[in-house]
């Protein structure tokens, strides 16, 4: 599967906007991603096309789409309504996409924590579960647990997928999250690996190695609410 078999589409999230799409389904796919991007960087990332390249490998079909203001080529991220209203329109374009398949939401980062919680506000159609690739528990330098407070109002599956490294999700407050949510939450640490899921060379790993790591922890955790 190469980024040239992305299908590009656009989301119309209101009457006067619509953001840009991609979509890669692989033949008999048994899920679909609905993958959000992080605050930084868009939908085209390359950490974005290597996620939805390895999961499509992987038996799983993803809808990536982007969030207005980097539609927009701004800086700063949309409001929260805004964002969740994205959210939504994202998850209601992957049901038409994906009329047959289970689905999954979730993202990067920002884009991860907008969808569990547009989820928490009210369940979003058809979604299964939610999957974080580093969940934002607070910013660098300012360790809460705050930002995890609308995750309890959330009763589908969740998995948080995490470097040890991650400055945005101190262990010592990430793991009592996951721990009070019960079994609706599993937790899979990536030894050494930074909110980017990079590491560092003296680790004995390089990035292949944890990408392919997190991404068969995905897809195992996707056979188990799926079958």
């Amino acid at each position: 599967m190469t980024a040239e078999a992305a299908e590009r589409f656009r989301v119309e999230i209101g009457s006067d906007q619509a953001v840009s799409g991609l979509l890669v389904q692989p033949p008999q796919a048994r899920a679909g991603y609905v993958f959000a991007h992080g605050a930084g960087a868009g939908m085209t990332h390359k950490s974005m096309e290597t996620v939805a390249t390895g999961l499509a490998e992987r038996g799983i079909a993803s809808l990536r789409y982007q969030f207005p203001y980097m539609e927009k080529g701004g800086k700063r991220p949309d409001p929260p309504a805004v964002a969740h209203a994205t959210v939504r329109a994202a998850v209601a374009e992957a049901g038409r996409r994906f009329p047959s398949l289970p689905l999954i939401a979730g993202g990067r980062s920002f884009g991860g924590r907008m969808s569990s919680q547009a989820q928490a506000a009210s369940p979003l159609p058809g979604i299964r579960g939610l999957a974080f690739l580093g969940f934002p528990l607070h910013p660098a330098g300012k360790p809460s647990n705050d930002r995890a407070k609308h995750l309890s109002d959330v009763e589908i599956p969740m998995l948080f997928l995490q470097g040890t490294r991650d400055a945005l999700a101190e262990l010592s407050l990430l793991e009592p999250v996951v721990k009070s949510l019960g079994l609706r939450a599993t937790l899979h640490l990536l030894d050494g690996a930074d909110h980017s899921f990079h590491v560092l060379k003296s680790s004995g790993r390089n990035d292949r190695a944890v990408m392919d790591e997190a991404l068969d922890a995905f897809a195992a955790w996707v056979g188990g609410i799926v079958g």
